[in-house]
């Protein structure tokens, strides 16, 4: 095509793939779309972009964080109903970043509200060998043989973040990890870890852990000291916004919170790089202020905060540098 003066107007099929890439690049800077959801857009354009965005660079990190499903909860399992619509397009978007990823993604973030499909997960665990960094999408719809099936593709995996989860989820989850995933070092968990039971399986099963984050978690006295004494190469430890029990919450009876750490836990934690809380102690360490809104949330929540209730993306923050999206 020319223009009146001469000059020839170029084809979009034409640009350089320097060029390229960096319009392509610059998708993980716009803040309300998803960085996958506008490469899949731009792979269907002409098949020199779609080539263009096969390059390995643009995939080491998958991040799905700003998809979310339209969904209603229910009574009955899965205790959610998809929108077909939404699950559409989370199905489409995975699949064709799995395609021009070519095997390469070592980060895959999911957004707390998405509800992966059992066969959609382990369609994309066998897709993800290299995977080193997973954030977790809900439970809900993922079967115990596809959260075994999945783990063992992940031979590589080092660091996870889950929701809240059930016991015979995490049971499973920490086996098939001690068994396949012999670098695993990082574990960021947001739900209940009120129980000795629960953190004695962790000690169990991570005991190479080294970052550990139950922010926003409801924890046990108890538990908190296993995890101190059980995990020997333990570095970092957040308990931020926490609701730390006296002792194991018993349905229908209140709780007893523990407002100010002894120092006995005190004591455990000072061998640690860096002890995380909210809470006060005998000793100052790194203690955040006294009031704080979102220890307030995690204890009108009873322990699980219900993340769609607050600021948008509340959930990916953290005082681990390592652990924050």
């Amino acid at each position: 095509m020319e223009w009146e003066d001469g000059k020839t107007l170029g084809r979009w099929e034409d640009l350089s793939t320097d060029i390229l890439w960096k319009i392509f690049e610059s998708f993980n800077d716009v803040s309300d779309l998803s960085s996958a959801v506008e490469k899949v857009h731009c792979s269907a354009v002409c098949s020199a972009w779609r080539s263009a965005l096969c390059d390995p660079h643009l995939y080491h990190t998958l991040d799905l964080s700003m998809i979310k499903h339209n969904f209603i909860k229910t009574k009955d399992e899965p205790y959610v109903y998809v929108c077909s619509h939404s699950d559409l397009t989370l199905s489409r978007v995975l699949k064709v970043s799995l395609s021009l990823s070519h095997q390469n993604i070592t980060t895959l973030i999911f957004n707390l509200q998405l509800y992966v499909p059992d066969d959609l997960f382990t369609y994309t665990a066998e897709r993800c060998p290299k995977l080193r960094r997973l954030v977790m999408p809900s439970w809900n719809k993922i079967k115990i043989d596809g959260i075994s099936k999945a783990i063992g593709c992940w031979k590589h995996l080092e660091s996870l973040t889950i929701g809240n989860i059930e016991k015979y989820q995490y049971l499973t989850l920490l086996q098939v990890i001690d068994y396949n995933c012999k670098n695993f070092r990082e574990l960021k968990l947001m739900g209940t870890c009120d129980t000795y039971s629960f953190a004695s399986v962790m000690v169990r099963y991570l005991p190479k852990l080294e970052v550990l984050s139950l922010r926003c978690s409801m924890l046990s006295k108890d538990a908190l000291m296993v995890i101190l004494e059980g995990l020997p190469n333990l570095e970092v430890l957040n308990i931020s916004h926490c609701v730390v029990l006296d002792e194991t919450h018993q349905p229908h009876q209140p709780f007893r919170i523990v407002e100010e750490l002894d120092a006995s836990i005190v004591d455990k934690a000072s061998r640690l790089k860096r002890f995380i809380t909210c809470m006060r102690m005998p000793t100052a360490m790194h203690v955040q202020e006294d009031s704080c809104s979102i220890c307030q949330r995690t204890r009108n929540d009873e322990g699980i905060i219900r993340w769609h209730r607050y600021e948008e993306g509340m959930w990916k923050a953290d005082e681990v540098a390592s652990l924050a999206l």
